[in-house]
């Protein structure tokens, strides 16, 4: 439970275990709940930081166990925790994590990278505010070859579904021309479906391989594909950091 937000006194029992929310009532209405000395009302609410007594004695919220990983995610996976489809998700790849926990943004099933899973709720909507603008870091390979032009319309936004992409940061780490293939990393702050994809398409390259490798001051380093770790402490306050990317910021 938030300390800010109060909620109402019997689902405050129900969620400490004492009782269902209807048997909750009763108890109050019997005048055996008191919060902070005095007897309770129906309609009281209470946030953690009430003494919230039953029958003489105090009950507390028990404390959830909040887990943070990662997850090198492969291809051919979809970011949900079940599929219509039958199709494979991440949700079995971090089945044996002892929480259940929930993706932190999506990867289509054809890209692979970093993912961040928690079952901390106000963590994931910070992570994911578009406030935080938080960076995400994807190394992509593309076809045939490059132009300044088309990294320029990278960088300063394409034209997609009739909006304009946000600025990015784009820079060439990889031209093989033998191979016919360069590989870029593409900088973003946005997090809209196959939206990499979609840019590349609308400058004319078409995309071999999509990885992503960092999530704002967080590199996936050396995490093999399939498997997961839990963030350090540091790490996950490092998700909301970013970094200057060679001197600059989006």
């Amino acid at each position: 439970m938030d300390k800010k937000e109060p909620i109402r006194l019997q689902k405050f029992i129900a969620q400490c275990g004492i009782a269902s929310r209807r048997k909750a009532e009763e108890l109050i209405l019997q005048g055996k709940v008191k919060i902070n000395g005095k007897p309770a009302i129906l309609g009281d609410k209470v946030t953690d930081k009430d003494k919230v007594v039953v029958n003489g004695r105090r009950i507390v919220l028990p404390r959830t166990r909040y887990r943070y990983i990662m997850l090198n995610k492969p291809r051919g996976f979809v970011c949900t925790m079940s599929d219509e489809k039958g199709r494979p998700t991440v949700a079995e790849l971090v089945s044996n994590v002892g929480e259940r926990v929930y993706p932190v943004g999506r990867l289509d099933k054809d890209s692979e990278g970093m993912i961040v899973f928690t079952n901390d709720g106000d963590f994931a909507n910070r992570l994911m505010h578009p406030r935080n603008s938080v960076y995400k870091f994807y190394r992509v390979t593309v076809r045939p070859s490059v132009t300044e032009e088309q990294l320029v319309k990278l960088e300063t936004g394409v034209e997609i579904d009739g909006k304009k992409t946000a600025p990015a940061i784009v820079h060439v780490l990889l031209e093989d021309r033998e191979a016919q293939r360069v590989v870029l990393e593409i900088v973003l702050h946005e997090g809209k479906n196959r939206e990499i994809r979609k840019m590349c398409q609308a400058v004319g390259l078409e995309v071999a391989r999509l990885r992503r490798t960092q999530i704002g001051g967080v590199k996936m380093g050396m995490l093999k594909q399939g498997d997961w770790r839990d963030l350090t402490e540091k790490e996950v306050k490092n998700l909301l950091i970013n970094p200057l990317v060679n001197g600059r910021t989006i």
